[in-house]
């Protein structure tokens, strides 16, 4: 191989594959490449076929070729893994561990649970994840809510984009860099707005899956974003994620505080660690000066306060009323990027500073250090 044809090589190795977010070169997804006087030619196999990120694979590839000195033009040839090699690619993804989230690793999993519904938890969960990501952390969000799932929706992943099986591995789609999965992405076409109407063992059999087949790769983070209650999938959540941490999102009213109290008890009678309380619909600034109660005040500031018997549970946002936050959810791109001067949006960046100033402790875990 000629020098200038092993920096066309090294050059377009280097570009990512925008599912795996792993380099070509790596991913053993980049054949031949040749050189012809100025003329470079590079081959490359996609892991499945009709690759949706066949395009952009191409238009990068072709672009790193042409940034070489010397390469005045690129032929960019796709073709298709054969079944035995993309299965070694599966397998080295996958690796030996089959609970990723386990003890042993490094990601914060972090679970957004609520007592009841429609107090914004998803709208929290999908803005708290864009935040972090803009914060440069690596972030992926798992929908648990499999009954009412809606981060695809309020992430603007569109309704017909399905997630790369990859020989049983599970590639998620990344919307605004945050790599999200949900069962709504796996339902047939013609079933995404219906109902799913599952019982506790298939939930708990769903979950497991997503945590175990989704490639994720390393994150920083993992949110979940729960279904409201204490039923089965918090309870499965508490096994299968003993030592996750739990953000309890509320409204200000007293009734839906109290509930919100009740999830908070259960996460930590299941081993997991109460971060902090969310509240939404809080209080909004009107632009005569006057302020907006809908759902009066002080709920978020009462649940943090009941819910810090063993050690002290902040009140980390109170999220206002916002048109802007309604109408970003509705759009299918956050608020924090729609709007971000929004008092919502402002809210909730402070809420992605205080979860990434905290971090997790490593205190009492096993960390991966091996012997040379």
């Amino acid at each position: 191989m000629t020098d200038l044809a092993r920096a066309v090589r090294d050059a377009v190795g280097a570009v990512q594959d925008p599912e795996i977010r792993r380099p070509l070169a790596d991913l053993d997804m980049l054949d031949d490449v040749t050189v012809e006087g100025a003329v470079a030619v590079v081959d490359v196999s996609l892991t499945v076929v009709g690759c949706p990120a066949s395009d952009r694979i191409e238009r990068e590839v072709r672009v790193a070729a042409l940034g070489v000195p010397g390469v005045e033009s690129a032929e960019v040839r796709l073709g298709v893994m054969a079944p035995e090699r993309r299965q070694a690619l599966a397998d080295r993804l996958r690796g030996a561990r089959r609970k990723p989230f386990g003890a042993d690793s490094l990601t914060r999993v972090i679970a957004v649970t609520s007592g009841k519904g429609g107090v914004g938890k998803s709208t929290v969960t999908a803005n708290l994840a864009v935040a972090l990501a803009g914060r440069g952390l690596a972030v992926g969000v798992l929908d648990a809510d499999v009954h009412g799932f809606s981060i695809p929706g309020l992430l603007g992943i569109a309704a017909d984009v399905e997630p790369v099986n990859l020989d049983g591995l599970i590639v998620p789609p990344v919307a605004f860099g945050v790599k999200a999965v949900s069962i709504g992405m796996f339902l047939p076409a013609d079933q995404r707005d219906g109902a799913v109407a599952w019982r506790g063992p298939m939930l708990h059999r769903t979950l497991q899956q997503f945590l175990t087949d989704v490639h994720f790769g390393d994150l920083d983070v993992l949110l979940v974003d729960t279904p409201p209650g204490t039923g089965d999938v918090a309870i499965s959540l508490g096994q299968l994620l003993p030592g996750a941490e739990v953000l309890v999102v509320t409204t200000p009213q007293p009734a839906a505080a109290d509930v919100a109290v009740r999830s908070g008890l259960v996460a930590r009678r299941l081993g997991q660690r109460v971060a902090g309380v969310v509240e939404t619909m809080a209080p909004a600034r009107l632009p005569g000066g006057a302020v907006l109660d809908l759902f009066g005040s002080g709920g978020g500031e009462e649940v943090a306060r009941r819910l810090s018997t063993e050690a002290p549970v902040p009140l980390l946002a109170s999220v206002p009323l916002s048109p802007a936050l309604r109408l970003a959810g509705d759009e299918g791109r956050p608020v924090v990027l729609s709007a971000p001067d929004d008092d919502a949006a402002a809210a909730l960046q402070a809420l992605a500073a205080a979860v990434a100033s905290t971090g997790r402790g490593l205190a009492g875990r096993p960390l991966p250090v091996g012997v040379r």
